[in-house]
């Protein structure tokens, strides 16, 4: 089967697209032929040796993807040969064929297409997990969304509003902010050309923000911070401006708020029922038309440096897809 191989650390022209051996569907596992998968932040890490897992050489990177079942192992038993189905790989869905845990996959819902399907599970799953069992937010709160026109950031403004918060999506131009609003966004922020911190206090009538999703890092974070309401809760997610901030530890003292961590592949892994049924959940919203995967950029199999380009650049709009077959 052809994939995407990392064979030495490196950024994305050290990738190679060539020959692997097809794997085995064996116990709980299920082989699938992957039609579509989703490229993510982590996937532009994991082939740098940057993230905290990391893989045996050679491998495919692919954290998520989409496709049909073409074989199941002895143990499984949600699934059959010809079933469409979703979800999360750790690695390797950037190949023609794929082995995942049953307990990894989800149905693809009828009508929706393999792009979005690919697009869905780990933003959902990251943003979910990170408003609802991290920061508790509660109807009536005001969510500040950094980063808000990428994929998590987009899925964080959906949910926001299906929770029932005002939303304030804020991005660095008026193109990314144009597609928040499409999201559902409430109020808008260009942090590129305005202050984040007086536009928040000017939005919010110097009350401030109950919750801050922050997947960007960089001086964003203690900006952001700053903006914060008594009780609030600063959710860190990820890095994507490059750098780790260094958060001076008296403002949460001032503001009586919270720096709360995100590491939602380790929730799906030690709270395994809790994480099944906030994917239950997010299958209801996407049923009821609350959700929506948002696709900005699909790219050819062959074209994989394209892809980690568009989404290493920051240039993407929402999520980034590879299809593969």
């Amino acid at each position: 089967m052809k994939a995407i191989l990392c064979t030495e650390y490196g950024p994305v022209e050290k990738l190679t697209l060539g020959e692997a051996k097809s794997p085995d569907a064996k116990g709980s596992g299920v082989k699938i032929r992957v039609k579509a998968a989703g490229l993510n932040f982590p996937d532009t890490l994991i082939i740098e040796g940057k993230y905290q897992f990391k893989p045996p050489m050679p491998f495919a990177p692919g954290g998520e993807m989409a496709g049909e079942v073409i074989a199941v192992g002895d143990k499984v038993t949600r699934f059959k040969v010809g079933d469409r189905v979703m979800g999360l790989t750790g690695y390797g869905a950037f190949a023609e064929e794929v082995v995942v845990a049953e307990s990894n996959l989800l149905p693809v819902p009828e009508g929706m297409s393999d792009d979005k399907a690919a697009a869905f599970t780990m933003v959902y799953g990251t943003s979910y997990y990170a408003l609802k069992q991290r920061g508790n937010l509660q109807p009536g709160e005001t969510l500040l969304v950094l980063g808000a026109s990428g994929g998590v950031g987009l899925a964080t403004v959906e949910l926001g509003k299906a929770m029932g918060a005002t939303v304030i999506a804020a991005a660095s131009s008026a193109e990314k902010l144009a597609v928040a609003k499409a999201a559902g966004a409430d109020e808008l922020i260009n942090y590129s050309e305005e202050d984040l911190k007086d536009a928040v206090k000017k939005l919010t009538k110097n009350r401030g923000v109950d919750v801050i999703y922050d997947p960007v890092g960089g001086d964003y974070t203690e900006a952001a911070l700053r903006t914060m309401a008594w009780n609030g809760r600063h959710l860190i997610i990820g890095f994507a401006a490059g750098d780790i901030p260094k958060i001076p530890a008296n403002l949460t003292l001032l503001k009586g708020c919270s720096v709360v961590g995100v590491f939602w592949g380790n929730f799906t892994m030690k709270e395994p029922q809790v994480s099944a049924d906030n994917m239950m959940t997010l299958l209801k919203l996407y049923s009821e038309g609350k959700i929506d995967p948002k696709v900005s950029d699909v790219f050819a199999f062959e074209d994989y440096a394209g892809a980690f380009r568009a989404l290493s650049e920051r240039r993407a709009t929402g999520k980034v897809v590879l299809r593969v077959s």
